[in-house]
Formats: C-alpha cells, structure tokens, sequence
C-alpha cells in the first residue's frame, strides 16, 4: 500500500487540496453553516476517491458493456430525476436518499467522458466519417436532453463543451464543423424561442447590456465586481468581507466564491487561485500525454475540458465577462456532488499517472 501512495503524482494532489483548503476558508468566513457540511463532503469524496485510484481503469475499459453500462446507469438516473424527483429550486435534478441530496447531471459528466474516452480511443474510429460524428452526437444528446429539462442549461451547455471539446482533438473535418456550427445556430433559435425560461433569456440580455436593471437581472453580477474591485492586492482581511458578509453577494458559496474569495485575501490570492488551478490542469495534460493507451489520454483530455469549462464560466461571470450559468469553481465551490465527481476523476487521472509510460 505505502509504494503505491508514493506512486501517486503528489503535485496533482497538492494542487487539489489547495483549492479544497481555499474553499473552505471562504465557507468558514462567508457561510459557515455550510462550512463543516464541506468538511463532510470533502472526507468523505477523499476516501472514495482512493479506492478508485488502485483501480485498473484500462483493464475495466476494455469491456466496452462496462463502460456503456456506466452511461445506462447515467440515463437511468436522469429519467428518475425528470419523472419522480421533486423540485428543488426550480430544477428537478436531484436524487434524494435520506438526508443526501445527489445532483445527477454531474454523474452524467463522467459518464459521458468515459464513453468518449472509450469511443474516440478507438485506433479505426475514423471521426472524419460523418457516421461517427452522428454517432458521438447522440451520446451527448441524450444525457444533455434530459440535464436541459430539468432545467439545467449551464450543465447541458457544459456538456455540449466536452463533446465539441473531443471533436476538435480529434480531427473533426471543416465542412462537417460548418455543418454542425449552422444547425447549432439553427437549434439555438429554436431553444430561445420555445424553451429557455424568461429568467435563462434575462440572464443573457443582462450579459449583452450589463449596466441594464443593476437591481434585478444584473444584480449578482455588479455585486460580485463590486467585491473583487474593492479588494485590493491583499484584501479586506478574514471576515471582513462586506459585500459577501452582509449577504449582498448571492450564492457567494457557489457561483460567486471567486468573489467572496478575493474580496477576503485580495488580487493577489486571486491570481494565486489561478495559478494553482493552470497548474493543475497543465498536470494533467502532462499525465494524459504520458498515458500508455489511448483511453487514458482521453479520459485526462476530458476531465481537462469539463474542469476548463467549468472555470471560464465560473470566474467569467464573476467579471462579468460571460453569462451566469450557474456552474461551480471546480474544488473551491460548496457542493457535494460536483467534489465528489471532480475528485473521482482525480483519481481515475492518477490510476493512468501509476500506469503511464515510464
């Protein structure tokens, strides 16, 4: 047991806890009624995580059932959740089991990448061929179809990333990307029109105007600049935080800790923030490109993309630089089921690093 924790790349994992720790503060600082509830969250996602990291992920994805049976089970849960679940905050996207609220949309992340690490591996897959593109279309379509009627649309618009994401790595042909690029459009009409919700519609024309309804729409936004823009290099100190202490930051736990963050510790812990999580990335770029199959490459690929993703979006619309999608700071942000699958796929990303390429 202990030569193979010495296996681990202990860099990733620094750079995890880091931003684990970072979050933490904020909670403990902003909301503290949430704080030990990330504690919990925390230990308990660490420990599965470890029984997944000495877990030959290679020998499991050679049983193409597995991986497939995975994203079954994803479906499943996503069809539970759209017919039986209740609605919490508006969003029918959960599985309740006692006193654990489990968000469903983030198993489907995994399991969506796993079958694409599993389906795009493939040394004859050809993704030139318009089959195939079809082919990896409907896997995305199916989990974001069910994610974008609960409603979720950051996650479905966060999926749709991930399967774009491993077209462009894989040698998608220009005419087939005009294609797609032209029916997206078309289809992105069509879901303006007929099926985002007023405040979803709101939340882009507030982006587009972003001095428009400073109280209402843009409100979270203006407040959350308001917070980064008067903390200066080093900030306000620990608990003196005004906009998110005095609750005039919304969700500052969830999408706005960035700004909770940085108005506490200042510019300068920010750009830190920043630093540990390119880090972190540029880890697991690494680790995939030293992965000894194909599988494991594209299972780094899009954890890189679905983390990538994640924290355009997060730390955009905390500077107001991209709509509000409502999508966490991956391993800063209070959440059980995104830590837990964020740090499942910590832990497949270190199963490939104890078998790469020496």
């Amino acid at each position: 047991m202990l030569s193979l924790v010495r296996q681990l790349d202990w860099k990733l994992n620094f750079a995890v806890l880091f931003l684990i720790a970072a979050g933490l503060v904020t909670l403990v600082s902003s909301r503290p009624d949430l704080f030990w509830k990330q504690i919990a969250f925390a230990i308990a996602g660490i420990i599965i995580a470890t029984a997944f990291v000495f877990f030959n992920w290679q020998s499991y994805a050679n049983y193409r059932g597995a991986i497939f049976g995975l994203y079954a089970v994803s479906i499943l849960f996503l069809i539970i959740a759209e017919f039986f679940a209740p609605s919490i905050r508006g969003t029918r996207g959960w599985l309740i089991f006692g006193d654990i609220h489990f968000q469903v949309s983030e198993f489907a992340k995994l399991a969506l990448i796993a079958v694409f690490a599993k389906f795009f591996s493939r040394k004859n897959i050809g993704i030139a061929k318009f089959s195939n593109l079809f082919s990896s279309f409907i896997y995305f379509l199916i989990p974001a179809g069910f994610v974008a009627l609960q409603p979720d649309f950051g996650s479905a618009l966060v999926l749709f990333c991930v399967w774009f994401g491993f077209l462009l790595v894989s040698g998608i042909k220009y005419r087939h990307l005009i294609v797609a690029v032209i029916i997206f459009s078309i289809l992105g009409g069509a879901i303006w029109s007929s099926v985002l919700e007023n405040y979803q519609k709101d939340r882009i024309i507030g982006f587009i105007f972003s001095e428009m309804d400073p109280l209402g729409v843009n409100y979270n936004v203006i407040q959350a600049k308001i917070a980064i823009g008067s903390a200066g290099l080093f900030g306000k100190g620990f608990g003196q935080g005004s906009q998110a202490q005095l609750g005039f930051l919304p969700e500052a736990s969830t999408d706005f800790i960035f700004a909770a963050f940085v108005e506490e510790w200042g510019i300068l812990a920010g750009l830190l923030l920043i630093f540990v999580f390119a880090f972190l990335i540029l880890r697991i770029i690494r680790i995939g490109l030293d992965a000894d199959n194909n599988f494991g490459r594209f299972i780094c690929l899009g954890a890189v993309i679905l983390f990538v993703v994640q924290f355009v979006f997060n730390i955009g619309s905390n500077l107001g630089l991209t709509p509000v999608i409502g999508v966490t700071f991956p391993f800063l942000s209070y959440g059980g089921s995104s830590l837990l699958t964020n740090l499942i796929f910590v832990s497949i990303i270190q199963s490939v690093f104890m078998r790469r390429s020496i």
